[in-house]
Protein backbone atom coordinates (compact mmCIF):
# COMPACT_ATOMS: atom_id res chain seq x y z
CA UNK A 1 0.00 0.00 0.00
CA UNK A 2 1.36 3.43 -0.91
CA UNK A 3 0.93 6.30 1.53
CA UNK A 4 1.76 10.01 1.19
CA UNK A 5 3.11 11.20 4.53
CA UNK A 6 1.67 14.42 5.97
CA UNK A 7 4.45 14.85 8.54
CA UNK A 8 7.90 13.53 9.44
CA UNK A 9 7.85 10.13 11.12
CA UNK A 10 11.13 8.81 12.48
CA UNK A 11 12.37 5.56 10.96
CA UNK A 12 9.70 5.77 8.26
CA UNK A 13 10.06 8.93 6.18
CA UNK A 14 9.73 12.66 5.83
CA UNK A 15 6.76 14.86 5.02
CA UNK A 16 5.53 14.47 1.42
CA UNK A 17 7.36 11.17 0.85
CA UNK A 18 5.46 8.42 -0.92
CA UNK A 19 6.24 5.20 0.93
CA UNK A 20 5.18 1.55 0.77
CA UNK A 21 3.82 0.14 4.01
CA UNK A 22 1.87 -2.95 4.92
CA UNK A 23 -1.89 -2.64 4.53
CA UNK A 24 -2.72 -2.96 8.22
CA UNK A 25 -0.15 -0.36 9.29
CA UNK A 26 -1.45 2.13 6.73
CA UNK A 27 -5.17 1.60 7.22
CA UNK A 28 -5.19 1.09 10.98
CA UNK A 29 -2.52 3.54 12.15
CA UNK A 30 -1.14 6.06 9.65
CA UNK A 31 -4.39 7.17 7.99
CA UNK A 32 -6.62 7.31 11.14
CA UNK A 33 -3.95 9.18 13.12
CA UNK A 34 -3.66 11.75 10.31
CA UNK A 35 -0.02 10.92 9.58
CA UNK A 36 -0.68 10.09 5.93
CA UNK A 37 -3.20 9.72 3.14
CA UNK A 38 -3.77 6.94 0.63
CA UNK A 39 -1.69 7.51 -2.52
CA UNK A 40 -4.30 7.21 -5.27
CA UNK A 41 -3.64 8.51 -8.79
CA UNK A 42 -5.49 11.77 -8.14
CA UNK A 43 -3.73 12.25 -4.80
CA UNK A 44 -0.36 11.70 -6.51
CA UNK A 45 -1.16 14.36 -9.14
CA UNK A 46 -2.16 16.88 -6.46
CA UNK A 47 0.94 15.93 -4.48
CA UNK A 48 3.21 16.50 -7.51
CA UNK A 49 1.67 19.93 -8.14
CA UNK A 50 2.09 20.92 -4.49
CA UNK A 51 5.74 19.84 -4.54
CA UNK A 52 6.35 21.93 -7.66
CA UNK A 53 4.91 25.01 -6.00
CA UNK A 54 6.80 24.38 -2.78
CA UNK A 55 10.23 23.80 -4.39
CA UNK A 56 11.37 27.41 -3.99
CA UNK A 57 10.39 27.54 -0.31
CA UNK A 58 12.15 24.21 0.30
CA UNK A 59 15.41 25.55 -1.16
CA UNK A 60 15.25 28.53 1.19
CA UNK A 61 14.57 26.31 4.22
CA UNK A 62 17.46 24.02 3.23
CA UNK A 63 19.82 27.01 2.97
CA UNK A 64 18.79 28.21 6.44
CA UNK A 65 19.32 24.72 7.84
CA UNK A 66 22.81 24.53 6.34
CA UNK A 67 23.70 27.91 7.90
CA UNK A 68 22.54 26.64 11.30
CA UNK A 69 24.50 23.42 10.75
CA UNK A 70 27.67 25.43 10.08
CA UNK A 71 27.15 27.37 13.32
CA UNK A 72 26.62 24.18 15.30
CA UNK A 73 29.65 22.35 13.95
CA UNK A 74 31.91 25.36 14.63
CA UNK A 75 31.07 25.45 18.34
CA UNK A 76 31.67 23.12 21.27
CA UNK A 77 28.96 23.28 23.89
CA UNK A 78 29.28 22.76 27.63
CA UNK A 79 26.59 20.94 29.55
CA UNK A 80 26.74 21.04 33.33
CA UNK A 81 25.65 18.11 35.44
CA UNK A 82 25.96 17.16 39.08
CA UNK A 83 28.74 14.63 39.40
CA UNK A 84 30.68 12.75 42.02
CA UNK A 85 34.36 13.34 42.72
CA UNK A 86 35.23 10.39 40.46
CA UNK A 87 33.43 11.91 37.46
CA UNK A 88 30.24 9.85 37.58
CA UNK A 89 27.12 11.87 36.78
CA UNK A 90 24.02 11.63 38.95
CA UNK A 91 21.41 10.95 36.28
CA UNK A 92 22.36 11.38 32.62
CA UNK A 93 22.64 14.01 29.89
CA UNK A 94 19.97 13.84 27.20
CA UNK A 95 18.66 15.74 24.19
CA UNK A 96 16.64 18.16 26.34
CA UNK A 97 19.78 19.51 27.98
CA UNK A 98 21.52 19.73 24.60
CA UNK A 99 18.60 21.69 23.18
CA UNK A 100 18.81 24.11 26.12
CA UNK A 101 22.59 24.51 25.60
CA UNK A 102 21.99 25.31 21.93
CA UNK A 103 19.30 27.86 22.77
CA UNK A 104 21.69 29.65 25.16
CA UNK A 105 23.94 30.22 22.14
CA UNK A 106 20.98 31.55 20.13
CA UNK A 107 20.47 28.43 18.03
CA UNK A 108 16.94 27.06 18.21
CA UNK A 109 16.73 23.30 17.52
CA UNK A 110 13.80 21.13 18.53
CA UNK A 111 14.84 18.50 21.08
CA UNK A 112 13.14 15.77 19.05
CA UNK A 113 15.58 16.39 16.20
CA UNK A 114 18.66 15.77 18.37
CA UNK A 115 19.97 12.22 18.67
CA UNK A 116 22.71 11.44 21.17
CA UNK A 117 25.14 8.95 19.61
CA UNK A 118 26.07 7.05 22.76
CA UNK A 119 23.13 5.51 24.56
CA UNK A 120 23.53 6.99 28.04
CA UNK A 121 25.96 9.65 29.10
CA UNK A 122 26.91 8.81 32.66
CA UNK A 123 30.42 10.28 32.98
CA UNK A 124 32.14 13.63 32.59
CA UNK A 125 33.85 13.97 29.19
CA UNK A 126 33.47 14.92 25.53
CA UNK A 127 30.69 13.45 23.40
CA UNK A 128 28.93 13.98 20.09
CA UNK A 129 25.31 14.08 19.01
CA UNK A 130 23.56 14.57 15.68
CA UNK A 131 20.92 17.19 14.89
CA UNK A 132 18.63 16.44 11.94
CA UNK A 133 17.87 19.96 10.78
CA UNK A 134 16.40 19.11 7.38
CA UNK A 135 15.79 16.07 5.23
CA UNK A 136 19.24 16.48 3.66
CA UNK A 137 21.07 18.50 6.33
CA UNK A 138 22.47 17.08 9.55
CA UNK A 139 24.91 18.66 11.97
CA UNK A 140 27.25 17.04 14.43
CA UNK A 141 27.06 18.61 17.88
CA UNK A 142 30.25 18.41 19.90
CA UNK A 143 29.63 18.89 23.59
CA UNK A 144 31.50 18.52 26.81
CA UNK A 145 29.89 17.34 30.02
CA UNK A 146 31.35 19.16 33.03
CA UNK A 147 30.74 18.77 36.74
CA UNK A 148 28.80 21.57 38.41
Amino acid sequence: MEIILKQDISNLGFKDDIIDVKNGYGRNYLIPQGFGILATESAKKIHAENLKQRAHKEAKIKDEASVIADKITALTFRVGAKASSKGKIFGSVNNIQLSEALSKEGIMVDRKKIVVKSELIKEVGEYTAVAKLHREVTAEIKFEVVAE
